[in-house]
């Protein structure tokens, strides 16, 4: 195991086998100036539309500079483009550890490439990053695991296991770009098709892939919520006209599940009557105040809070030229090797769980939800 190590006590370490000459900058003789200079780190974090990405970026930020490191955190505006340009300034500015949850897992290769090139090292963020050699490592919960939890409450509360159905099912899946959706889906998708092909589980709008491969077919991109939305709008104006009724929702994050739940409501769907079982990930405060609103049945909780504890303990690693742990080295193939990765495990929230597991652990506020 990687111990978490005050870094200044590292640096010195470092220094005193090493006369310093490895951490200081040209032409500096200072102890002080060598220990800043090694612990410099550019958080590259996709967007501020979705309350996650800011609550791990800042809290990463706060963890680093608590320990004197030197942090630029920036944020794309989900513009790739953008989130490159800011990638290039970062290592320009001396960044030597880059954080990088990616927007589009596919094109930040070339960049990255040119990063390493300068002896920066490289933790993918939550989203893994695809056909490069320029990652070092991921970090990242277990996100089939998020969509397995999905399936598997929606067919614990249907009965489906016991033969209850048939259910009217609308399945939604995240932006195509992002590599984690597609393991959200899978594991969702791998308890929920043998239901929709035995006729449990009826998809009225036929917006039902026959394959996990086909999952970029009900995608989302961006993970939007108005163009959630949108696609609820039109699946319920185009195949809900005879009186039928949606029984549930896969709905693979929060901000998604905000999107359709306002399309139910502007249908008339009416909580405590016919509205229908919707499931989320994330626990964004809004959508919490769904669920006890039972506007929402579920979220999957990942503690972001513990993500970035953990990336905070493969910098120090990594500043103080130590092996960095990890607990997986098979799973997860991004085209051209196996990222070394840590996994965490997300758990299910229930209105009746909202207290106990987010409120109880710090991770949200009583009073902001509301209890």
């Amino acid at each position: 195991m990687t111990r978490t190590k005050n870094l200044s006590a590292v640096f010195l370490a470092v220094g005193l086998a090493a006369g310093l000459s490895a951490c200081a900058p040209a032409g500096s003789n200072s102890e002080e100036e060598g220990e800043a200079s090694s612990c410099n780190v550019g958080i590259s974090m996709p967007t501020r539309s979705l309350e996650r990405w800011i609550n791990d970026g800042e809290g990463l930020k706060e963890k680093l500079e608590a320990k004197d490191c030197t942090v630029d955190l920036q944020y794309a505006d989900n513009k790739t483009d953008q989130q490159i340009s800011q990638i290039q300034n970062q290592v320009a500015g001396g960044a030597k550890i880059l954080v990088v949850a990616a927007i589009d897992g596919e094109t930040l290769g070339p960049t990255l490439e040119d990063a390493k090139g300068q002896d920066v090292q490289i933790i993918a963020y939550d989203r893994l990053i695809n056909g490069t050699e320029a990652v070092d490592y991921y970090a990242t919960f277990d996100n089939y695991k998020v969509g397995q939890l999905q399936g598997e409450f929606i067919e614990e509360q249907l009965g489906l296991a016991e033969g209850e159905g048939p259910f009217n099912l609308e399945p939604f899946a995240g932006s195509p770009d992002d590599n984690n959706a597609s393991f959200f889906f899978s594991g969702a998708w791998d308890v929920l098709l043998p239901y929709v092909e035995s006729g449990q589980l009826v998809v009225p709008s036929g917006k039902s892939p026959a394959s996990n491969d086909e999952w970029t077919s009900i995608g989302i991109l961006g993970w939007e919520s108005a163009d959630a939305q949108a696609e609820m709008d039109n699946r319920l104006q185009s195949f809900y006209t005879g009186g039928e009724k949606v029984d549930v929702v896969l709905s693979p994050n929060d901000s998604l599940a905000l999107g359709i739940e306002a399309s139910l409501d502007a249908a008339g769907y009416q909580p405590g009557s016919d509205w229908p079982l919707i499931t989320g990930q994330d626990g964004d405060v809004a959508n919490v105040k769904a669920m006890l609103e039972d506007r929402q049945s579920m979220t999957v909780w990942k503690d972001t809070r513990e993500l970035g504890t953990q990336v905070e303990t493969m910098i120090d690693a990594l500043v103080a030229g130590e092996d960095v742990e990890v607990n997986d080295t098979e799973t997860y193939n991004n085209g051209v090797l196996v990222v070394p990765t840590y996994i965490l495990d997300p758990v299910v929230v229930t209105k009746d769980t909202v207290e106990s597991q987010l409120v109880d652990s710090g991770f949200l506020e009583a009073g902001e939800v509301g209890l």
